[in-house]
């Protein structure tokens, strides 16, 4: 009997669950007040992947196997990292007022 390939989907979407799970944790092991906003990111995320397979619909900003966009990605660390108190992350692009 042949063994089926994996369905990447699925394994996307398993793992997108398992990291929401875990940053979620980490805030309450921590004791590590979420915001109202970062709870409700959390929360919505969570229902659109068991709901839809994948948290966002325009397919322009994430990859076609992925169960989150890019920014979801990125704010999904800054909330692992505020849970774990780390510091938040410098950004590099900001421009500073040059006056003139």
């Amino acid at each position: 009997m042949k063994r089926q390939p994996p369905d990447r989907k699925a394994q996307a979407k398993r793992a997108a669950l398992n990291a929401l799970k875990r940053t979620r944790r980490l805030a309450d092991r921590a004791g590590v007040k979420l915001s109202d906003w970062e709870g409700e990111f959390l929360g919505s995320v969570e229902e659109r992947l068991k709901t839809f397979g994948r948290a966002f619909g325009d397919p322009e900003k994430g990859g076609a196997g992925e169960a989150l966009s890019v920014m979801q990605h990125v704010k999904l660390k800054e909330i692992a990292g505020k849970a774990k108190g780390d510091k938040p992350a410098r950004r590099p692009f900001r421009r500073k007022d040059r006056g003139g």
